[in-house]
């Protein structure tokens, strides 16, 4: 089965895993995910991921992260740009995510990053997501 909007797919699943409070969620494997993880763990919305080999590909474990009171770390999960709407912005025109509380994970001509990480680069990129 072919997936048009994997990036949907995964903020999706985890989205969902997190309203059932699942300890992880599994996703095909890609590199923008791998990336889009990375990221996630790196600002502290995710516990762990880790990429296991299988047939056909490769699958995505995410290990969600709750707070004492086990309330999801990801309040809110959005896909902004779609493929049939592809959303763009320039170094000057990042989204500012609940006036900074969140993030904005974009992609680059220097690789998948946040928009915090854009701005002190310079850069701006398709907006993928925001997360909060």
């Amino acid at each position: 089965m072919t997936i048009t909007d994997p990036i949907g797919d995964m903020l999706t699943r985890i989205r969902n895993a997190g309203m059932g409070r699942k300890a992880e969620t599994t996703v095909p494997a890609s590199r923008i995910l791998v990336e889009i993880a990375r990221i996630l763990k790196e600002e502290g919305y995710i516990a762990d991921y880790t990429v296991e080999p299988a047939e056909p590909r490769p699958i995505l474990r995410i290990r969600l992260k709750y707070t004492p009171e086990k309330r999801h770390a990801i309040r809110e999960i959005k896909r902004i740009s779609k493929p049939g709407l592809r959303i763009y912005a320039g170094k000057d025109e990042l989204p500012r995510v609940k006036n900074g509380l969140g993030i904005a994970i974009l992609s680059t001509s220097q690789g998948v990053m946040s928009d915090v990480e854009a701005r002190r680069r310079g850069i701006g990129g398709e907006v993928l997501c925001t997360v909060f």
